[in-house]
């Protein structure tokens, strides 16, 4: 019952960009996770198809209590925000026209880019221990950014593509022992 409730808190704080915040539940507040063990979901979890929160929270809840954890986790993902966003779009389609609306819309983008900043930033303490070290995995990072961002690759042509690298870097770094 707790992780639907850890889960429904999560999920009805973050809308747009509950990566931040579910950084700061799980691994700070709960301590279900260190930092490594989050970023470690966090990968398998945008890896996956659906959303990368929902598949974390499966997983999660998986490892600790099961297939009935598994179920609790996703339902507090989705059941209470399901509610919220169902009476937003109701009533977004008679506010819709007012300026006031549109402008609050652009301004919850840019809340969300910043939160999605910020739990990138948390998350660079994890990189310290990890196989590759901190400036390689920058490296990977700096690298997807500019695919991405800058020269507009398809995000699954560089998952695939840089992914699969970084993670036969990881194993060729583990084989031989460690990070750099």
């Amino acid at each position: 019952m707790e992780m639907f409730w850890v889960f429904s808190r999560l999920a009805l704080q973050g809308f747009g960009g509950v990566l931040a915040i579910a950084q700061r539940e799980l691994v700070e507040r709960q301590r279900w996770l260190s930092t490594a063990e989050f970023l470690e979901l966090l990968a398998v979890s945008q890896v996956l198809p659906g959303p990368n929160v929902v598949n974390l929270s499966l997983m999660l809840g998986d490892r600790h209590f099961g297939w009935r954890g598994a179920v609790a986790s996703v339902a507090g993902m989705l059941l209470l925000p399901m509610g919220v966003v169902l009476a937003a779009a109701a009533l977004f389609g008679q506010w819709s026209e007012h300026p006031q609306v549109s402008g609050a819309l652009r301004g919850m983008g840019a809340v969300a880019a910043g939160m999605v900043i910020a739990t990138a930033l948390k998350s660079v303490r994890g990189l310290r221990k990890h196989p590759l070290g901190l400036p390689v995995s920058l490296g990977y990072a700096a690298l997807t950014v500019v695919l991405v961002g800058a020269l507009r690759y398809p995000m699954v042509s560089v998952v695939l593509g840089l992914g699969g690298v970084a993670m036969a870097h990881v194993a060729w770094r583990l084989r031989r022992g460690g990070p750099t």
